[in-house]
């Protein structure tokens, strides 16, 4: 089953920089979005409760965005990204994601994404 393209958008309260430190890095990224990330060049190793998963960082640009994609979805279209957007007239911040899912399971990852965003916001004091 084909999966489809969904977006999210949330408004973030800090320095674009510090942000894509939390994005683009093992250190950043096991404070808020898996137990234990570990890095080796391309490849990373994201570990929940014991449970991992692997994703290649497929493109990115300092400051702007990284994408992933799961080694499960190799071959395909697939990937999941984290953009930092800056409104050009009122310079507010906000945090894009673009993530794949199966029909049907809108609604947990829309939750699962706001959850872990949250999480962020903590780990960032932009909550």
């Amino acid at each position: 089953m084909a999966k489809q393209k969904v977006q999210y958008e949330y408004p973030m309260h800090c320095l674009s920089e510090i942000l894509y430190e939390y994005l683009a890095t093992a250190e950043g990224l096991s404070e808020w979005f898996a137990d234990e990330v570990t890095e080796r060049g391309d490849t990373f190793y994201f570990s929940w409760g014991g449970a991992e998963e692997v994703a290649t960082l497929i493109r990115y640009k300092p400051e702007g965005f990284v994408r992933f994609r799961w080694e499960e979805d190799e071959g395909t279209k697939c990937y999941f990204e984290m953009s930092i957007v800056i409104d050009e007239i009122t310079e507010d911040l906000a945090l894009v994601i673009t993530d794949f899912v199966e029909e049907g399971d809108e609604e947990e990852n829309r939750l699962y994404w706001e959850n872990l965003v949250e999480n962020l916001k903590i780990k960032l004091g932009a909550a």
